[in-house]
């Protein structure tokens, strides 16, 4: 009994113990000084873009195809053949449509027979009605055979139409039968360079449900695009005809520059994510650029070059708790810093507005001023992530802008620092 007593107690002391020490600790860190990470205010350029990747195509690019199945009988154009319009480039075997060009034709033929056969027959008929009518006028035949006589006629006529309908039935399946003999020869549809043959000699193509590809053809390799894929939250700062510069994997050290043409309105969605096709011209008079290149494009939107600029990381910022309880009245509201009663700084205050496309919006900033922070509203215009240009606010280059802070409690509190607001 005596032994049971003994370890609770032991165990008492050591719980209590241990929550002393934990107690200490807490107090020790929340006692520890506050060291505080900054950044100075400059002067600088700030370039506001969006940058996207897209792909090199031809203005004009015209596919190809076959009207009729059969196989390729000879190949007249290659990759990179340069061809005219109305050139042949391809062949397929005629000889399978020659055959129904002929029995086409002979149907033809046999229904024009026909047609002068049906035609001699209603002649005659006519003659033998007109000799019945003579002859029952004389009453010399009875009636009946009159009527015989006449419904025979009726009928001769009849099949004259007949046969002209089945002459105009032939000569429609002659001139199909032409018609498909005339699709065996590849013809191209325009002016340009050959980029892609699909088939070879000997294969055989289907074209009993849609028209396979045999050619690709570009029409001026000159005169390109760059289909390009932009996040929603970017297309809004496109325009037509704004500039775009962009570079390919071909050319690393080379930028190429374009013209943006069209922002298309139909979105494609991939994973979740929508983008929109901003389509730019680019002149390729030199060649370099080929079909299917990979495009890394820039879209400069706004741009200032002698702006007052603070680090995007102090906009973010935001104090530990007992930061805020350690301020004066006067530090944690108004913003006034041993520098005066909120003066604005020099070439901040007066400030022209932001270019036209720059994001303009009010944020506050913490200041280092001897040695005590000092909160700061400012406003903001144009930003390319990682600084942004000051407009209007109490804040001058040389100033050291608060953008983390360590020691206290601020090791709980460094997410604050990342936090958009």
């Amino acid at each position: 009994m005596f032994k049971n007593k003994l370890f609770w107690i032991v165990v008492g002391v050591v719980v209590i113990a241990g929550g002393f020490g934990w107690w200490r600790m807490r107090q020790a860190k929340a006692n520890a000084a506050l060291q505080f990470e900054t950044a100075r205010i400059d002067r600088g350029k700030i370039v506001a873009k969006v940058t996207a990747s897209g792909s090199l195509s031809a203005i004009v690019t015209v596919q190809v195809g076959s009207q009729v199945s059969g196989r390729i009988a000879a190949l007249y154009a290659d990759f990179n053949s340069k061809v005219k319009k109305g050139e042949l480039i391809a062949k397929i075997d005629p000889q399978l449509f020659q055959a129904n060009v002929a029995q086409a034709r002979a149907n033809y033929v046999a229904a024009q027979g026909n047609l002068a056969k049906a035609k001699a027959q209603a002649l005659d008929a006519e003659r033998q009605y007109k000799r019945s009518v003579t002859l029952a006028e004389r009453k010399l035949i009875a009636q009946a055979d009159l009527d015989t006589a006449q419904a025979t006629a009726d009928a001769a006529k009849a099949g004259v139409d007949a046969a002209v309908g089945s002459v105009e039935q032939a000569k429609a399946q002659l001139h199909s039968a032409e018609v498909n003999l005339a699709y065996t020869d590849i013809i191209s549809p325009t002016d340009g360079v050959v980029i892609s043959r699909n088939v070879d000699v000997g294969q055989t193509v289907a074209a009993s449900l849609q028209a396979p590809t045999l050619f690709l053809i570009a029409e001026d390799l000159r005169k390109m695009q760059v289909d390009t894929s932009v996040a929603e939250a970017d297309i809004g700062q496109l325009r037509t005809g704004m500039p775009a510069t962009f570079t390919v994997d071909a050319y690393p050290t080379e930028t190429f520059v374009g013209t943006v043409r069209q922002i298309r309105n139909a979105p494609q969605t991939v994973q979740n994510v929508v983008t929109y096709d901003a389509v730019i011209d680019v002149d390729n008079s030199g060649l370099k650029l080929k079909p299917g290149m990979t495009a890394n494009c820039t879209f400069i939107y706004a741009e200032q070059d002698d702006a007052l600029r603070v680090p995007n990381a102090a906009l973010r910022f935001r104090p530990p708790a007992e930061l805020l309880a350690g301020l004066n009245p006067g530090g944690t509201t108004g913003g006034r810093g041993p520098r005066g009663a909120g003066a604005p700084a020099a070439g901040a205050a007066g400030a022209a507005p932001a270019k036209p496309g720059g994001s303009t919006d009010r944020k506050t900033v913490w200041v280092l001023r001897a040695g005590k922070p000092f909160r700061v509203a400012i406003r903001t215009g144009v930003t390319d992530g990682i600084m942004s240009e000051v407009v209007e606010g109490d804040l001058s280059v040389g100033d050291s802008v608060i953008t983390d802070v360590s020691g206290g409690t601020a090791a709980g509190q460094r997410g604050f620092a990342g936090r958009m607001f």
